[in-house]
């Protein structure tokens, strides 16, 4: 156990700029304000070996301006975030294949947005696809799964097409399959053909697989972004029935808005392929790209004239010549003004494509154009805040959407909290101007007043619909007898699939200021799908709008609030548990050691979820819960921190797989994560990519006259209680001060306490002192301010020391203790903690937290305290030989070289 917790610990990396880089990973470095982001310089943290055969790693930075390719063109610009000068859009050379592609992505959506829209209109909830912060971006991937046809066994029919969404070290995917019976497993091969992740899919009716491959170990990521990667479904162990394909970017995916799934009808075939198609944004042009796997055979180094045909019941309406080869089996082409018909059958799903091959042996695939399909949520929360004419109402909106092969989106939408009646409820696109709102869709008919919601469906979509649906550039709008423009409106967006276990098609618990009491008037809004697994585990996923940075000054780095879960009991205090603190707009996660009392209250629907911000740190939004579950004995586990977007507290078997996971005290714990150890209650230790940080607790300064050490905690405190004639009046009963929740230690502290900051993976910061103010809940730090000294050469006493000190000598005159040893003319002492010792004499240390090392000898050698490990370790080689205090030896025991040793010397002490 021992040696398996010393290899965790001393896990080589590089730090640079105050950040942990793993071997291997490479940067632009940020030197922050006014300089920013160096684009143009690259650091890559290389692993080295010492003499002794151990790897370490070094940062190795250099200029790669000089690595830019010469443009082609004669006024290359500069775009932001590159290094390099490119091309302007249409000056480059492309061949027509690549200029078709260039076509596909970058389509224009930059120019209704120069409309003449009034500036008092809001504009800030206009977004597309793109529009996303650095926390937000991922990468897309595609692959084509067809039988494998390199062996003497009959090969598949099926086809699988697989999209996969990149988002830090998660790999969500979304696999649709034709001619096949459904998949028991699905496995991602890396280069060499092995197996690395392993996915047990689960039965069902649907032809949809969904689910997460979460911490990607970062070699595979790296394999996957060089596109060396490989996936697999398998419906038995017959390799028969087996389907495979190559995993591969594509810059179409961000612009797809239609697929096609392309099989053939012969038996054992092994051929397939995909069809990526969007619409142009102004014309009614179709943009297609084909991906092939199987129908073209190798012929030698000729091209192989097929045709590609846009089919309507098996009437050829469009047809195309195509030269493709086996070493290129990719196809791009435009059919051009797509007439009436064309575009109503290709919203209702009826229309095909076809490839066929000519000459001796032809072959044909086709498949139904429809929608693009994937796992994601369509959805939208409304607020006030993104309304035409932003208002602060307290309101919300919340819908669900999902869209049909033939075109019809059912929808689910409810209000609450609005300050009038609804009189309108419209599915709209961008306004084209003040007061001109483009109405697509009037859902008002299905709406109820007296339930708040509408369930219906819209089944007269047309293509250009679809297209901007799936776009993100469609938007519902409310309006109120009291706001006729819309009191709330939001923007129809697909959330990323997470792998949690929510009923994302139901209706979420909506947030809003008007549910916290009392009512907030806020323009923010959100909504959150809540569930209890078999396990009586709790995943919630969070998403929230209208929460805007010039509303909420006091939020630091775009902080958006705090998830909190508790019940509804007026006649009790609230008691709340903290669910995440998170960035940008969504959070989610899983909650595994729920109380009885909070299962109950789920139960019976006197649970609430609640966002809390700076401004409003008592809730900004909230919403009542109720999941309906049998734990009647609650469950046991351990809350994992839930960062943006992808993080889920994970089982043990998870842990161990994660390569990023520390190994402490016979126990797994996630990277990020934070902890009390059990040694001694007064550390706190966290996990950095696999390395264990232990700090000491340093508790402040208390200026307090009485003070109390409570039970189970490490610092004392301010005895609160009070003499009768200093009493104040009682605060109000049901209003206890809620405390104050600090990122850096992710914990709560009660009102009024003070604590050293935490910072991770620095530890406690000595320079700072951070305060609860409990009437608020605000954390307030400063900074410590040190006394003015007098003496020349001020020293700090121990490297956790904040302020530095006069030596004794020079701090002058003043009465000592000891005076036997303080003789100028006799042999100099040495000064140890609070002990003195004469020249010569030894002694093993006493440290705090820790107790007497006897596996540390020191010694006094003529003023100097020196101190050693039994196996002739020196500790103090590079302080210069001086120590004063045993905290100074905390540093060394603590450190990754030689905490074996300390581990292996409390052991000899304790016997």
């Amino acid at each position: 156990h021992l040696y398996i917790m010393y290899t965790h610990i001393i896990s080589p990396r590089c730090s640079f700029g105050g950040q942990f880089y793993s071997l291997e990973d490479t940067w632009h470095p940020d030197l922050g304000e006014p300089f920013g982001i160096m684009h143009c310089v690259q650091c890559h943290c290389e692993p080295q070996k010492g003499r002794r055969g151990k790897v370490f790693g070094k940062v190795n930075c250099k200029n790669i301006k000089q690595d830019c390719p010469e443009p082609e063109c004669d006024e290359p610009i500069l775009l932001p975030g590159h290094c390099c000068k490119t091309c302007p859009k249409g000056n480059n050379p492309l061949t027509y294949k690549e200029s078709l592609l260039d076509t596909f992505e970058y389509l224009d959506k930059t120019k209704e947005r120069e409309d003449d829209l009034h500036k008092s209109y809001n504009d800030r909830s206009y977004l597309n696809s793109e529009d996303m912060g650095p926390g937000e971006s991922r990468t897309e991937f595609v692959a084509v799964l067809t039988g494998v046809r390199d062996s003497w066994l009959p090969s598949s029919s099926g086809v699988a097409r697989a999209r996969f969404s990149l988002t830090r070290t998660s790999l969500a995917f979304s696999i649709t399959y034709q001619r096949m019976g459904r998949p028991s497993k699905l496995a991602f091969l890396d280069s060499d053909g092995t197996t690395v992740f392993e996915y047990r899919v689960p039965r069902g009716q649907s032809d949809m697989i969904c689910g997460v491959w979460k911490n990607v170990a970062k070699p595979l990521l790296r394999q996957l972004q060089s596109e060396q990667m490989r996936i697999s479904l398998s419906t038995s162990t017959s390799r028969r029935d087996e389907v495979e394909g190559k995993i591969i970017k594509h810059r179409a995916l961000f612009a797809e808005t239609f697929s096609s799934t392309l099989t053939s009808e012969e038996e054992n075939s092994g051929m397939g392929g995909i069809a990526m198609l969007t619409l142009s944004d102004t014309e009614n042009n179709l943009h297609f790209i084909l991906i092939l796997q199987g129908l073209i055979r190798h012929r030698g180094r000729g091209e192989s004239e097929n045709q590609v045909q846009l089919l309507y019941r098996q009437h050829t309406l469009r047809e195309v010549r195509a030269n493709i080869t086996s070493h290129d089996p990719d196809f791009a082409e435009v059919l051009t003004d797509l007439n009436s018909r064309e575009l109503f059958w290709l919203s209702r799903g009826q229309l095909a494509i076809a490839v066929a091959t000519e000459g001796q042996d032809p072959q044909q695939i086709s498949g139904f154009i429809t929608g693009r399909k994937s796992c994601d949520t369509i959805q939208s929360v409304m607020s006030s805040g993104d309304a035409l004419t932003p208002g602060k109402t307290g309101g919300v909106g919340s819908a669900v959407f999902n869209l049909h092969d033939n075109g019809t989106l059912e929808y689910q939408v409810q209000v609450a909290g609005l300050t009038s009646d609804v009189v309108g409820l419209t599915i709209e696109q961008k306004p084209r101007r003040r007061n001109k709102r483009s109405v697509l869709y009037d859902l008002t008919p299905e709406y109820s007043g007296a339930t708040g919601q509408a369930v219906g469906s819209w089944s007269r979509l047309e293509a250009r619909h679809i297209h901007m649906l799936l776009q993100n550039e469609l938007f519902i709008n409310v309006a109120t007898a009291h706001s006729q423009d819309g009191e709330l409106r939001g923007q129809i967006k697909a959330v990323l699939y997470s792998g949690l276990e929510a009923p994302r098609h139901e209706l979420p618990t909506p947030l809003a200021g008007y549910f916290v009491s009392p009512p907030v008037r806020t323009g923010a809004s959100g909504h959150a799908w809540v569930s209890v697994d078999r396990q009586c585990h709790l995943h919630y996923e969070i998403v929230i709008a209208g929460l805007s940075k010039s509303d909420d000054l006091t939020v630091n780095a775009h902080l958006h609030g705090l998830a909190e879960i508790g019940e509804i009991d007026d006649s009790s205090p609230t008691r709340k548990r903290l669910l995440t603190g998170f960035y940008g707009s969504q959070a989610q996660g899983v909650l595994k050691d729920i109380s009885v009392e909070l299962l109950q209250h789920l139960d019976q629907g006197t649970a609430f979820i609640q966002v809390s911000t700076k401004l409003n740190p008592r809730g900004e939004i909230r919403g009542r819960v109720h999941v309906p579950n049998n734990c009647e004995f609650g469950t046991r586990g351990e809350v994992e921190e839930a960062d943006v977007d992808d993080t889920v507290a994970k089982d043990p078997e998870e842990l161990k797989k994660d390569p990023h996971t520390c190994f402490f005290e016979n126990q797994h714990h996630a990277h990020g994560s934070q902890w009390t150890p059990n040694y001694d209650k007064c550390f706190s230790c966290s996990c950095q990519k696999r390395t264990v940080i232990c700090d000491p607790v340093i508790c402040p300064v208390l200026t307090c006259t009485r003070t109390i050490q409570p039970e189970g905690k490490c610092c004392p405190v301010c005895d609160e209680r009070k003499e009768p004639k200093d009493m104040k009046a009682p605060e109000r009963v049901g209003e206890p001060p809620e405390g104050c929740y600090f990122e850096g230690d992710q914990k709560m502290h009660a009102p009024g306490t003070t604590w050293h900051p935490f910072v991770p993976p620095f530890g406690y910061i000595k320079c700072a002192v951070c305060t609860c103010r409990g009437s608020t809940g605000e954390v307030h730090c400063e900074k410590v301010t040190c006394p003015v000294l007098t003496c020349s050469h001020p020293v700090r006493r121990s490297p956790s020391d904040c302020c530095k000190e006069c030596p004794e000598e020079e701090k002058g005159p003043a009465g000592l203790e000891h005076s036997d040893m303080m003789q100028a003319d006799g042999p100099r002492h040495c000064k140890f903690g609070k002990n003195y010792y004469q020249n010569s004499d030894n002694w093993h240390p006493w440290v705090p937290v820790v107790g007497e090392m006897k596996c540390i000898n020191c010694w006094c050698d003529v003023s100097m305290s020196k101190c050693c490990f039994s196996d002739g370790t020196v500790v103090n080689a590079n302080i210069g030989g001086l120590l004063s205090s045993p905290l100074e030896l905390l540093p060394y025991l603590f450190s990754p070289v030689i905490l074996h040793v300390f581990i292996f010397c409390s052991l000899h002490s304790m016997v």
